[in-house]
């Protein structure tokens, strides 16, 4: 292998250690300057921008806002007189006191209504009773999403059937008028729409809507709950039976199944029935033998699960609360008989 050139007598090589050094690095404090120069220039084209220029979103902001005008509550009550002397006293009224709504309260269900102020024609302008369910209920969710009387809306039967909020309330009313609320006048109500739940308190043996005496919101929940159908609670989860019939709530030392395993219900028709203490059937007897038969066994008597030493065949026997007063529960006794 060649060694390096040899030097000639009286010649002087450079030195190429240093030479290669020096071209590596970069002069000292020479990054520094490239950033501040960065730095410079960066802030020599903001301040170059107009003193009104906006973000781009501040921008498509207001562009947004330039949408369809606002004509304030003055105007709406020019026309509608009657109904906004109504309003006032409503429970809708403090829509104007929102930040946003002042003065326009009218406006915060029926839409911007400058253009219908202009044209006096309905079309410019939002009605809640003519706009689809899905529409008019958005207006009301607006408010009255998860407030309390909305637990459960949108799983009850109102909403899968596309009933708006707007069949059973009215919005310029005042708070007693705002829905029905008198027995009759609420009963009313719900019959025009549930006339086969209607016929039932008709029956000889009923809860006494008829009479002015009950509701139909004393069980149920128009706008949804946990229990079906639409059922209220009382006692935190329990049926609404036991507002009433708290007799009947126990707990029992000895507790009849039905009681805890079926509702009310499998025992009683809840809105009216043909029978006696609104049973299900019209002896006590079969209804006691839906659950009690043991027809079909080898035990030769009919009535009451194996071991029974009576028989419903015999007349005797046939009337089961005779001997079993405590049907709902006892507290002494496991057969039921006291």
């Amino acid at each position: 292998m060649a060694g390096p050139p040899s030097a000639t007598p009286g010649t002087k090589l450079p030195p190429q250690g240093r030479h290669r050094a020096a071209t590596r690095s970069p002069a000292p404090g020479g990054t520094a300057a490239v950033f501040l120069g960065l730095i410079f220039a960066v802030s020599a084209a903001l301040l170059a921008q107009p003193a009104n220029s906006e973000p781009a979103n501040s921008s498509s902001q207001k562009q947004g806002s330039s949408g369809p005008a606002y004509a304030g509550s003055e105007t709406c009550t020019a026309c509608h007189e009657d109904i906004s002397q109504s309003f006032v006293k409503s429970p809708h009224a403090r829509i104007a006191g929102r930040k946003g709504w002042e003065e326009r309260a009218c406006e915060a269900c029926h839409g911007p209504a400058a253009a219908h102020a202009e044209s006096g024609a309905a079309e410019d302008v939002k009605n809640p009773l003519k706009l689809a369910v899905k529409d008019t209920d958005a207006i009301c969710m607006g408010c009255h999403r998860n407030e309390q009387t909305a637990v459960g809306r949108l799983r009850a039967g109102h909403f899968r059937n596309e009933v708006a909020c707007t069949s059973c309330h009215t919005v310029h009313k005042t708070q007693e008028d705002l829905v029905a609320r008198a027995p009759a006048r609420q009963n009313k109500q719900c019959a025009s729409c549930h006339s086969q739940v209607w016929a039932q308190f008709q029956r000889p043996h009923a809860h006494r809507l008829r009479e002015g005496a009950m509701k139909c919101t004393d069980c149920h929940n128009p706008h949804g709950g946990f229990l079906s159908p639409s059922m209220r609670t009382v006692s935190a989860n329990e049926p609404n039976c036991f507002r009433c019939h708290g007799d009947k709530r126990g707990p029992f030392t000895f507790e009849h199944a039905a009681m805890r395993m079926e509702s009310c219900a499998g025992c009683h028709e809840p809105h009216g029935s043909a029978n006696p203490r609104m049973l299900t059937r019209h002896e006590v007897r079969f209804q006691c033998m839906e659950c009690h038969s043991n027809i079909g066994t080898a035990s030769g008597t009919v009535g009451g699960l194996p071991p029974a030493f009576h028989d419903t065949r015999n007349p005797r026997y046939r009337n089961c609360t005779i001997c079993h007063v405590k049907v709902h529960g006892s507290h002494v006794n496991r057969a039921l008989l006291r």
